[in-house]
């Protein structure tokens, strides 16, 4: 009789990976009940994922923060407002952050700058600089969270992206929002978050046009979603059933994002 053997398994350190799982998974305290079962078992019991070797680590980790996607949007409550704040708490300066460093902030041309709206709209004529500060505006002061820690308050000035959305006929039960920027970013939100009171087409900061270092000529707002869901130098948007993922989203950052 021919006894057949098992193929060995790749041996991992399971206390790096449930480390790295951990911090894959951000934001512990709106998901402390994966960061208090998540051992190599937990991640296989939640994933249905065999744990052998760092592909289905991988694979596994994606699942988890899918599931996290799935129940941030049921969580999620459109009518539900962010805190806002007074003039007096702004933070000053307010902080630059990007994947790249200051020096290499993208300069956009406002004369000749055009906002691209394609997809599932009515609308699709490029916006000018001009016609989107003729649309009105609204004031926030609130906190952006980053999700390396930090959170710093500033007054953005725009038009809520829920009236934009309106005016150019979007097709409202579509499932995503995506954007492209100057600065080779992308991202893309559910349509919920896109129609939230808050979220807003930011043309202006504290004030003054919305300086390059913060995304000029505009940047998405959106106090219910972490900094890296908000995209600067936006040059395109567009509405679509089909999942458009995002920068960060892609190497394995929570897609939902909230904050």
């Amino acid at each position: 009789m021919t006894i057949k053997k098992s193929p060995a398994l790749v041996a991992i350190d399971g206390d790096a990976v449930v480390k790295e799982a951990l911090r894959r998974i951000e934001q512990p305290s709106r998901r402390l009940f994966l960061q208090r079962s998540l051992t190599l078992g937990g991640l296989s019991l939640l994933t249905g994922c065999a744990i052998v070797d760092q592909d289905s680590v991988e694979h596994a980790l994606m699942r988890v923060s899918r599931f996290n996607d799935k129940v941030q949007g049921w969580l999620f409550d459109p009518r539900q407002l962010a805190p806002t704040y007074p003039e007096s708490m702004i933070t000053r300066p307010f902080p630059f952050n990007a994947y790249y460093g200051e020096d290499e902030i993208r300069q956009v041309d406002a004369n000749s700058y055009r906002l691209e709206v394609t997809g599932m709209v009515a609308d699709r004529h490029a916006w000018t600089l001009t016609e989107l500060r003729a649309l009105p505006q609204t004031d926030q002061v609130t906190r952006h969270i980053c999700v390396e820690g930090w959170s710093a308050i500033g007054k953005w000035g725009g038009v809520t992206f829920s009236s934009f959305l309106s005016r150019i006929g979007a097709d409202t039960s579509a499932r995503y929002v995506g954007f492209k920027c100057a600065d080779d970013y992308y991202t893309s939100i559910d349509m919920p978050t896109a129609l939230h009171p808050q979220t807003q087409l930011t043309l202006s900061y504290d004030g003054q046009p919305l300086p390059p270092r913060y995304g000029f000529p505009m940047k998405l707002r959106m106090p219910t979603k972490l900094g890296y869901k908000n995209p600067k130098h936006i040059q395109a948007i567009f509405v679509t059933n089909t999942y458009p993922g995002g920068y960060w989203e892609d190497q394995g950052y929570n897609w939902f994002g909230g904050s």
